[in-house]
């Protein structure tokens, strides 16, 4: 038979990133409850639900005639606390030089003295519950405490809150959006003192969502149940593409290690693990290799190659050990497939070391070469 015709990877040992994936759930950088600080009727709803609001936006209006009234009684209370104390002021102004000259009793110009100092204590009393009716009458306008994204409204207009349960809304901070997961023991070694670490975000289709964020937070100890710690990125997120409560993965390079990239489709399983197909002295060889992560369509293979070995990447099926095989020239872009991958490490899809390529599929020829 004639020599089978193959293409073939020339690899090359590189440096590629370590990345590690866990799922992860995000929440807002802030996340705020919008209280009603004084009791009343819900008079008016000034936001859209689930839109933008900026901070010290008004939100909601609670009826204001009782805190006016307040307002009112304790302005005219203060304005008799003044005159008491302009009489008070004026009595012990007229007593002091008549008790110097002995014309009255020194207890009389003491007393005016005395009232003169209650009568100021009694003004500052009700000047401070002035301003305490003017404070409660500004709570009326509820306002955003931060600016954010604005939940549905908890109370609709005309219902009766209080101070104790007046839960109006939440505001959430989504740009920056945190999202909080855990890696185990193992996994967090590397990360130990690196909180800028870059981590991504990839969504169910296995494509980045928004931009690379960096670590914020790691756990000061480890979960004894789980045997996990908890760790934190922040993202920016100002399209939106990620909300609170979202699950996603979150991917965090922990490192980088020097490894040949091998395309998926040429990495087999047999009975002793996971191998490719490599060209020696023309013809077919299988090879054990020790495989990682995945970094775009190519496996990261730690051991079992060496630089200018010739991986088969088609006619798989067919091979067997031993048999000819003459190589060709890879398809147009294929050559640069490695070094284009790690250069874009930042925003490729990484799969678990244990996750099986698409041709793990198909029938595979282990070491001894009988068919599977």
């Amino acid at each position: 038979m004639p020599p089978m015709p193959v293409s073939v990877r020339v690899v090359q040992q590189q440096v590629v990133p370590v990345l590690v994936d866990a799922v992860g759930q995000a929440e807002g950088a802030k996340e705020v409850e919008v209280r009603a600080r004084v009791g009343g009727i819900v008079l008016r709803r000034l936001y859209r639900e689930g839109e933008p609001v900026r901070a010290g936006a008004p939100m909601f209006t609670i009826d204001q005639a009782p805190f006016e009234i307040t307002l009112a009684q304790a302005r005219a209370s203060l304005m008799q606390e003044q005159a008491r104390v302009d009489q008070a002021r004026r009595e012990a102004a007229r007593l002091k030089p008549l008790a110097e000259m002995q014309a009255v009793s020194r207890r009389e110009a003491d007393d005016a003295a005395s009232q003169l100092a209650l009568a100021e204590a009694a003004l500052g009393v009700q000047q401070a519950r002035v301003r305490e009716a003017e404070l409660n009458l500004s709570y009326t306008s509820v306002t955003a405490p931060i600016a954010g994204i604005a939940t549905r409204a908890e109370k609709s207009e005309g219902s009766l809150v209080s101070a104790s349960d007046g839960l109006l809304a939440r505001v959430m901070q989504t740009d920056p959006i945190w999202v909080r997961f855990s890696l185990s023991e193992a996994e967090f070694a590397p990360l130990k003192g690196q909180r800028g670490a870059p981590v991504r975000l990839l969504g169910a289709d296995g494509q980045p969502l928004g931009v690379t964020g960096r670590l914020n937070y790691a756990g000061p100890s480890v979960d004894a149940r789980l045997g996990t710690v908890g760790l934190r990125a922040e993202f920016a997120n100002p399209s939106l593409a990620v909300l609170p409560g979202q699950f996603v993965r979150a991917q965090v390079q922990s490192g980088t290690e020097r490894a040949w990239l091998v395309p998926q489709a040429a990495v087999q399983v047999g009975e002793q693990g996971k191998f490719v197909w490599v060209v020696r002295d023309g013809k077919a060889a299988p090879t054990p290799i020790e495989v990682g992560g995945w970094i775009g369509s190519d496996w990261v293979v730690r051991k079992g190659l060496n630089d200018g070995d010739s991986v088969i990447t088609n006619n798989l099926i067919k091979l067997r050990p031993g048999a000819p095989v003459q190589a060709m020239a890879a398809p147009p872009g294929a050559a640069s497939a490695s070094a284009s991958s790690t250069a874009a490490a930042g925003a490729a899809p990484v799969r678990p070391a244990s996750a099986l390529p698409a041709a793990a599929s198909r029938p595979s020829v282990g070491a001894s070469g009988a068919s599977r």
